[in-house]
């Protein structure tokens, strides 16, 4: 049986790119979209089996349509997909729920499988991006030094604002309020003396913890 795929991408030549990608495979590309908001309304209509989507794209980017997606068909498999190996890209797809994340250079094999598995509900390898990340994200102790004055609990957001989340992406990842991020943020800037997330982003940087 074959798995249909809606592709969201603004770029015609990657769309096109794709389609010969998953000739001869029991993937059918069933829908293309080009941008974001295209994308959940389609989606949402049409009920492909999975969806290939772009981080980047006009209007409304490929994160944004993950997280209004999310809203609409909580289960529905979406597979992120960029060209930038950019760690802040998939620590917010691991926030908002994407099945898994790949590079549009990866090897034919690695995106086939991504697709496969999201479409079986199955979890992505331990190789994959978003594993690696999702495991980073969720660390609660491994304390680099002893001049670190966070709890577990402050280490881990720490970690999640220096991977450039937000608030509530923040509160989504760690099943917390986005009322309880807002304290244990302001917690973090007092304790390491810093003036805003940008300055503890730095901090977390140079002290190795993400």
């Amino acid at each position: 049986m074959s798995i249909r795929l809606w592709i969201a991408d603004d770029h015609e030549v990657v769309r096109q790119g794709f389609r010969c990608l998953f000739s001869g495979t029991d993937i059918e590309v069933v829908g293309e979209a080009t941008n974001g908001k295209q994308a959940v309304q389609d989606v949402t209509r049409h009920k492909p089996d999975v969806i290939l989507m772009d981080v980047r794209m006009p209007d409304v980017d490929g994160l944004e349509a993950l997280e209004k997606l999310r809203k609409k068909l909580p289960d529905f498999p979406v597979v992120m997909i960029s060209s930038f190996d950019n760690p802040t890209y998939v620590a917010r797809s691991v926030a908002l729920g994407a099945s898994d994340f790949v590079l549009k250079g990866s090897p034919r094999t690695e995106i086939i499988s991504a697709i496969s598995r999201a479409a079986k509900h199955e979890g992505p390898p331990e190789s994959s991006m978003l594993v690696q990340v999702k495991h980073a994200m969720s660390h609660r102790s491994d304390r680099p030094a002893n001049d670190v004055p966070l709890t577990n609990r402050e280490l881990q957001v720490l970690r999640h604002i220096a991977l450039g989340l937000s608030n509530r992406e923040i509160g989504r990842s760690l099943d917390i309020s986005v009322e309880t991020v807002k304290e244990h943020v302001q917690n973090i800037l007092r304790k390491i003396e810093a003036t805003d997330r940008t300055q503890a982003a730095v901090w977390a940087v140079k002290r190795g913890l993400v």
